[in-house]
């Protein structure tokens, strides 16, 4: 019995020295980890991790020039390599000043309200209730905001013009005026492509066409003569916004699909004297309660 008794306590002794080292490791490798830890700081991150793997880049440039605006390709140049008098130099940098803009064109993208979706033709897609609903808190949101709005331009489908008429019953000073070419349509053929949205290349072909000549309407930088800075309140479609987003940001256009409009969301597009494009929102719909908010 004494003989089973000293053997037992030799196991329970040997488990305990093993239970220790483990622990012992244990605490060990914590503290290698909590060094580890310490030590990869920040600028470790930035001079091992940054220098070794650089984040994915494009060979694409920003062009400042995408609006065929700029003041120097606006003015016929001086010959190089010919002499040039003080009072030509002079004349050209006259010339090149008049071309200057300063004022910036803020144009501000409104999707209408949720419509009747079983309407047969365009008459029958009117607003639902709750569409007008949405059209009236953007109005009185944009009243909120209290900008120098220029004008109110209108897509001609009837869900746009009943929310633009709508929303300038608040602005009620602002002209409002038409244009097919914010009409709804499909711009261009999504990438990647989505299994839901399928038309006819027939229709990206004309309607593509047509939203594009909407952007080189309404996307451009201010004419020298303007002075201040102009808003624009633009009311039209989901596919015409994104589109307008893509292309303002130079994105692949093919983009336009890969995010969402809420119902009467707001987008806000600057465009800066030097073609340098600014995107303060996309989709806003802070101004709708959540139980109000549909994207269809």
């Amino acid at each position: 019995m004494s003989s089973l008794l000293r053997g037992s306590k030799k196991v329970l002794f040997g488990i305990g020295l093993a239970g220790c080292g483990a622990a012992a490791a244990l605490f060990l490798g914590l503290n290698d980890d909590r060094k580890v830890a310490k030590a990869f700081s920040l600028e470790t991150y930035r001079n091992e991790y940054l220098s070794n793997s650089p984040p994915p880049s494009s060979d694409l440039k920003w062009d400042f020039n995408w609006d065929k605006r700029d003041p120097a390709m606006l003015v016929k140049p001086l010959l190089k390599g010919t002499f040039r008098s003080e009072i030509e130099e002079n004349n050209y940098n006259e010339k090149l000043e008049k071309a200057k803009v300063t004022a910036n064109r803020h144009l501000l993208l409104i999707r209408h309200g949720q419509y009747n979706l079983n309407g047969m033709n365009d008459n029958e897609r009117v607003l639902t209730q709750l569409g007008r609903q949405q059209a009236l808190l953007t109005g009185l949101r944009l009243k909120e905001l209290a900008l120098p709005y220029s004008r109110i331009v209108q897509s001609t489908m009837s869900r746009a013009t009943e929310t633009a008429q709508i929303i300038s019953k608040q602005l009620p000073e602002l002209s409002v005026t038409s244009c097919e070419l914010l009409r709804e349509g499909a711009p261009i053929p999504p990438d990647p492509p989505v299994s839901g949205y399928r038309v006819p290349s027939k229709q990206y072909y004309e309607d593509g066409a047509r939203i594009e000549a909407a952007f080189r309407r309404y996307f451009h930088r201010a004419k020298p003569s303007q002075t201040v800075d102009s808003y624009d309140i633009l009311v039209c479609h989901a596919n015409v916004i994104r589109y307008f987003v893509c292309r303002a940001l130079q994105f692949p256009p093919e983009a336009w699909l890969r995010f969402n409009l809420h119902n009467c969301s707001l987008t806000w597009i600057t465009i800066r004297p030097s073609g340098r494009v600014v995107v303060y929102t996309v989709g806003d719909s802070g101004h709708i309660p959540r139980d109000k908010m549909t994207t269809s």
